[in-house]
């Protein structure tokens, strides 16, 4: 008998493929500096010279000293094989040794260090560790992208709790942890701050602490920005205070104070327990980083803390031309202490026509500057663009020049415009008065 196929139905096979992401992915908030992005690339592309300060991307490259340990080490056959996944045991000693002496933090090199493939690596594998359906985590505001993402992937909740006052910072974890149920499962904190630069002393960690013993929760310090601090400041360790280690890890990188971003070296210190997670979670997702840039790394470690020094220097220069130079054109920034942005609140009279992202958008499309929106890290953030001190200082100065320009435009186009609406409303009056006499 043979088979007929009905005139209206489709033959079998041709249906579009329908693709379902998994349900993660609709918990991703977001992703706002898209269209930026996508301006700036065509802009770049058409042969626009644009002045990127929206990233946090080191324009210098590593000290000579660790470029050319890592020829040396990819020269050798031994190095090109399947490493630790936690890295090996001479980097992880290294960064405890780092730890002692620059906080006086004793760390055990073979329990208490895990090396990660950059600090975001890390963190988001710890986040995926940690959390799951129905767990919280409370997150500073505005927020680092990636600490709100990295839970939500795990299938977490945030509560995010305004940063700018460490006093109230505190009261509103106590406050969460006192008013939600359950209570929330893990603090997010991150010094100095990023985007907003804050930054806090060593007994603010203490309070953290005190809190985490008292209400249960644990604790993931972010100290991306700790090797690059201004006007004799130093940030502290949240290891360094005590107990920490009982209740929490600490996060740092080599991205930015060594300008190692792309080799993506980053470490997680402190509690054994979140670290053997942590672990777990990376043997089934990495073979652990080229075993070349973890022998330049430890070259890093050893022998250049003087260029680590002499780039921070570099930062608060180029901190200060910025602010100087926006102050010129009639911005109020506050400069940072330390981390490689600052954090810039507009002048109130540019956004009465548009929000911050229309705001950056038009910077770059009319003043050839990239900037990040605050809007980008979250609610908080309007109101704010964060500038990354990524370009030398003629190029900072340059970026003001025409952030200034782009603005003088709209205002003596504002003005020309309410001087003829103006001429013409005492043309206007001026024929009234004399029809009327």
């Amino acid at each position: 008998m043979r088979m007929t196929t009905p005139s209206n139905s489709k033959p079998a096979g041709n249906e579009p493929f329908k693709i379902t992401p998994a349900e993660r992915m609709s918990r991703l908030p977001t992703y706002l500096f898209a269209r930026i992005n996508s301006v700036l690339y065509q802009k770049r592309r058409a042969g626009e010279d644009v002045i990127d300060l929206g990233m946090g991307n080191p324009s210098e490259p590593p000290h000579e000293l660790v470029i050319e340990k890592l020829v040396e080490a990819a020269r050798n056959p031994l190095n090109h094989g399947y490493s630790q996944s936690i890295g090996i045991l001479n980097l992880r000693r290294e960064v405890a040794g780092k730890y002692l002496r620059k906080h006086g933090v004793r760390l055990d090199p073979e329990k208490e260090v895990v090396v990660c493939l950059g600090s975001k690596e890390g963190f988001s594998h710890m986040c995926l560790a940690l959390m799951g359906p129905g767990d919280t985590a409370l997150v500073p505001a505005p927020y680092f992208p990636a600490h709100v993402f990295a839970v939500a992937l795990a299938s977490g909740n945030c509560i995010t709790l305004e940063v700018a006052d460490s006093d109230k910072f505190l009261a509103n974890i106590e406050y969460s942890c006192k008013h939600l149920h359950p209570r929330p499962k893990l603090l997010i904190i991150n010094y100095p701050h990023n985007p907003s630069g804050v930054t806090v002393d060593p007994q603010f960690f203490v309070e953290v602490v005190k809190l985490a013993k008292k209400y249960g929760f644990m604790v993931i310090s972010d100290s991306a920005y700790a090797d690059v601090a201004f006007d004799g400041y130093q940030p502290p360790s949240f290891l360094a205070a005590p107990g920490a280690i009982d209740v929490g890890v600490e996060f740092t990188t080599m991205s930015k104070g060594y300008n190692m971003a792309g080799w993506r070296v980053g470490f997680a210190c402190g509690n054994q327990e979140m670290l053997k997670a942590l672990a777990t979670i990376k043997a089934y997702y990495d073979y652990g980083m080229f075993q070349a840039i973890q022998i330049a790394a430890i070259m890093a470690l050893r022998n250049t803390e003087a260029a680590v020094e002499s780039q921070a220097k570099l930062y608060q220069r180029r901190r200060d031309v910025l602010c100087e130079g926006l102050r010129r054109i009639g911005w109020d920034p506050t400069p940072p202490r330390a981390g490689m942005f600052v954090w810039a609140k507009i002048p109130e009279k540019y956004l009465t026509n548009m929000d911050t992202l229309q705001f950056a958008m038009k910077l770059l499309e009319e003043g050839g500057v990239a900037a990040s929106p605050g809007t980008g890290f979250g609610p908080a953030g309007e109101g704010y663009l964060r500038l990354a001190l990524v370009e030398n200082e003629n190029r900072l100065r340059q970026a003001v020049r025409q952030i200034g320009r782009c603005l003088d435009a709209d205002t003596k186009g504002s003005t020309a415009t309410k001087n003829v609406v103006d001429d013409g409303n005492a043309v206007a009056d001026s024929g009234k008065s004399t029809s009327a006499t």
